[in-house]
């Protein structure tokens, strides 16, 4: 345990400090940093170069290059700079390289170093072109910051949704503040600046001059400024060789520290504390860890060095090498310090001393227990694991908390499990070859998802995939998606045929739940790969993810095959308005002949919404039976004039003769002569004809007491008797004219029959008139008949004379037991001699 505390540095008596190499870098860099333009991502994050060719040493014919890297100095892109003069440069949340330029533009480069977009700070910042630039983070997303040659701020606090803001001036500013930084208080951005002894803070509305309570007297200058990765606390450095710390809001000071160099830091930083009162501050040469302690941490350099600030610490790399300076975190602390009696220290002597076969190891164990601290110990021995950088240590801590667990009855496994996956899955991370650095506290801010987020942006979708496979992520979240992304990459492999990469990316694939060969489709055409797009189409189950893309990609035929494989009516629809605004009217209505089923549905549409268009398609395919149709439905939804609807009727009528359809054509002709007689009716006797049917022609001129012109209308239309007879029956029932009934009733024999005289006169309630009716009708009829009118005994002497069982069983059923007893009695003796017989 002394060995292993050799590294650690206290800082007062409340905390130690450790810095520990996490790579030893090999990227061959020609140039040292200070010649270049650097930016390092947090998190662990990659590191990009320009080396900077604008410097007045440098030959103007000389081209920057822009060079990207791993963490542990493997290089992941390369490429010339080709675009004008670069301020700044600084990763955002997304891991993308944010790229100002001096004329205000931001370019945006992704982790493999392929332009993904670009966008301007605005005009002014154009014209007066930009002096300095930061690139921040907030809760939003990451923000630029940028200062003028004007001397004035703007700043845009989520570039992914870019929106300005032209901050306030600064009065009396006439040249650069000598140090400024953004920060982010109550969910908006601000600018904090030093000018001469004098703080500002900019906001949206206002520029306030503010005062850092406790400073120490004598500061004409503030040389260098740093927040807190949490934007909760502010270190101030003064020329007085003073560093100030406190709140970022400036109400509060925590602490004040005296380093005795009064020279520029080249880096001040906040290193995250468990009270977040420690400072980095690094020379050419020395690096300094300050805090509310009377002495300080010093570290020499030997190259020229550039800080990351990080969740829980600073990452310190050169060209050499690559470490991380941290607080010893508390479990740590607690087993390893010297002479600690912590629970979790001796609990892990007791497992090496078991290893030993010892004794000591059982006198350890008592010890803890006696104390009942043995929960504890384990609690301690598996969160200082997590912190542990070595896998020898982790593994030593973790035997010593899996030999504790053996001695309780009831501690919960998952933390301990849960410890033993999360540190497998930072082992790999941290593997030189794929160089991200994270730590324990990191990786829990970070998240599982955002970690294989970032794998697969590096293009590790093996490691990725493990990984997944090993926490047993849902496949939706975890093995789907990273399939996904791979395959939206393979698309753009231009050096493989389109049949390799569709048959590749099938095979890969399958049927995996959560991945839409769509949206890999919808890549490869951005990639303008069309065909392999298509390709890929094909292997898409759902036609509403298959359509649209089609559709997107002008291959409209095919989608409109695809939406009537489905079924989907809507989607058909769509594809065929789409259609019909893609072609001209001609190869729209060639494209519909071609498939049945979309015209059928086209057709329906137009009924609707377009009928000339119906009519057009009809004329085009020679359709003369619908046309017919059609000009028969247009004859009364468009025309109100007798006329133009009897013109309309011929069209249709001709139309039918056209088609061979002699019955259409010669009903389509009687309702003309229908119609021309309905206005001469109308004209001679008032009253309402036009639209009434031949029938009901006819009952209104019986109705209206005009006999003869009902007649000779049935004449000329050729009205059977039988319908005739019926049609005067009903009439004259309806007006009661029971003489008149009477009267027609004799004109002649009725093809109908009297039966339908004595419903009718009944459904009148017309009992006396039914009874005149029912002595006439024949004897087929005659037991109906009598029943009709009620006489129940002279249907009973029919029904018997006839002896007709039906009849019979007819009438019982009309005896009620009151008054046709007689009668029932008389059937059933008349059955009874029936049976003898």
């Amino acid at each position: 345990m002394d060995c292993y505390t050799a590294n650690w540095n206290p800082l007062g008596d409340s905390a130690f400090y450790r810095k520990y190499e996490l790579y030893s870098m090999d990227w061959d860099l020609k140039e040292e940093l200070r010649d270049c333009l650097v930016a390092a991502a947090p998190y662990g994050g990659p590191i990009a170069l320009l080396r900077n060719p604008w410097r007045k040493e440098k030959a103007a014919s000389v081209r920057p290059v822009l060079d990207i890297y791993s963490a542990s100095g493997m290089p992941l892109a390369s490429l010339l700079w080709k675009s004008g003069p670069v301020v700044s440069l600084g990763w955002s949340a997304e891991e993308e390289l944010l790229c100002v330029q001096e004329d205000g533009a931001v370019l945006v480069y992704g982790l493999h170093g392929d332009f993904r977009r670009h966008f301007s700070m605005g005009n002014e910042v154009l014209q007066n072109r930009v002096l300095d630039a930061r690139i921040f983070h907030t809760e939003f997303g990451s923000g630029v910051a940028i200062l003028t040659g004007a001397h004035r701020f703007t700043l845009s606090a989520n570039v992914g949704d870019l929106k300005l803001r032209r901050m306030p001036e600064v009065p009396g500013l006439q040249s650069a503040p000598s140090c400024w930084t953004a920060l982010c208080q109550d969910r908006v951005a601000h600018i904090l600046l030093a000018v001469g002894p004098d703080l500002y803070l900019l906001d949206h509305a206002a520029c306030s001059a503010v005062t850092p309570p406790g400073l120490a007297p004598g500061v004409s200058s503030f040389l260098q400024m740093a927040v807190s990765f949490t934007y909760r606390h502010l270190a101030l450095f003064t020329d007085t060789g003073y560093i100030w710390m406190g709140t970022a809001s400036l109400k509060e000071k925590l602490c004040e520290f005296n380093c005795n160099i009064r020279a520029p830091p080249k880096w001040c930083v906040y290193a995250a504390h468990s009270k977040e009162r420690a400072v980095v501050v690094a020379w050419e040469r020395r690096l300094m860890v300050v805090g509310d302690a009377p002495e300080s941490i010093q570290f020499v350099l030997d190259e020229d060095s550039y800080l990351v600030p990080e969740l829980d610490g600073v990452r310190i790399f050169s060209r050499s090498t690559h470490e991380f300076l941290h607080e010893v975190p508390a479990a740590s602390e607690e087993i390893f310090k010297i002479a600690s009696m912590a629970p979790g220290a001796l609990l892990l002597e007791a497992q090496k001393e078991y290893e030993k076969e010892s004794q000591k190891a059982d006198e350890y164990l008592r010890e803890i227990q006696e104390l009942g601290q043995l929960t504890q110990a384990v609690q301690q021995c598996i969160e200082a694991a997590g912190h542990e950088h070595q896998p020898d240590m982790q593994k030593s801590l973790l035997r010593a908390a899996s030999f504790g667990k053996c001695f309780l009855d009831r501690f919960p496994p998952d933390s301990f499990v849960h410890m033993c996956q999360d540190l497998r899955v930072l082992n790999a991370v941290r593997d030189y070859h794929i160089g991200i650095p994270l730590t324990y506290s990191q990786y829990k801010q970070l998240t599982i998802q955002v970690l294989l987020d970032r794998l697969v942006l590096r293009r590790l979708y093996p490691l990725a995939i493990q990984i997944c496979e090993y926490l047993r992520l849902p496949e939706v979240q975890g093995v789907s998606r990273i399939l996904a992304h791979w395959a939206c990459y393979k698309v753009q492999q231009k050096d493989v045929s389109d049949e390799d990469v569709a048959r590749a990316i099938n095979q890969k694939l399958g049927d995996t739940p959560g991945v839409s060969y769509s949206d890999i489709a919808a890549r490869a055409y951005g990639c303008g790969r069309t065909e392999l797009a298509i390709k890929l189409l094909e292997y898409e189950p759902r036609s509403g993810e298959q359509v649209p893309l089609l559709l997107k990609m002008k291959r409209s035929k095919l989608a409109l095959s695809k939406a009537i494989e489905s079924g989907d009516t809507d989607l058909v629809f769509t594809v065929l308005l789409h259609l019909k605004n893609e072609l001209n009217r001609g190869d729209f209505f060639m494209t519909l002949r071609n498939q049945p089923m979309a015209l059928s549905l086209y057709r329906q549409f137009c009924k609707h919404q377009e009928l000339e268009t119906l009519k057009d398609l009809y004329n085009q395919d020679d359709n003369h039976q619908e046309l017919g149709s059609f000009h028969i439905r247009a004859s009364y939804a468009a025309e109100e004039r007798i006329e133009g609807r009897v013109a309309a009727l011929q069209t249709a009528a001709d139309a039918f003769y056209k088609a061979k359809n002699e019955f259409a054509a010669k009903a389509t002709e009687d309702q003309m002569r229908l119609l021309r007689l309905q206005r001469r009716l109308e004209d001679e006797l008032g009253g309402q004809f036009l639209d009434l049917s031949l029938h009901d022609t006819v009952t209104t001129l019986i109705l209206g007491g005009h006999n003869k012109r009902a007649e000779q209308l049935a004449r000329d239309f050729r009205i059977p008797d039988k319908r005739l007879w019926w049609l005067k029956l009903t009439a004259l029932a309806d007006l009661e004219d029971w003489e008149e009934l009477e009267k027609f009733s004799k004109s002649k024999k009725s093809p109908i029959g009297y039966l339908p005289f004595v419903e009718i006169c009944m459904k009148q309630h017309n009992k006396y008139e039914a009874k005149k009716y029912a002595s006439r009708v024949g004897p087929e009829q005659k037991v109906k008949a009598l029943l009709l009118v009620g006489d129940v005994a002279q249907a009973a002497d029919v029904a018997i004379e006839h002896r007709n069982e039906a009849e019979l069983s007819l009438v019982l059923s009309h005896c009620t037991g009151a008054t046709d007893g007689a009668t029932a009695d008389k059937i059933q003796r008349a059955r009874a001699q029936a049976q003898k017989k």
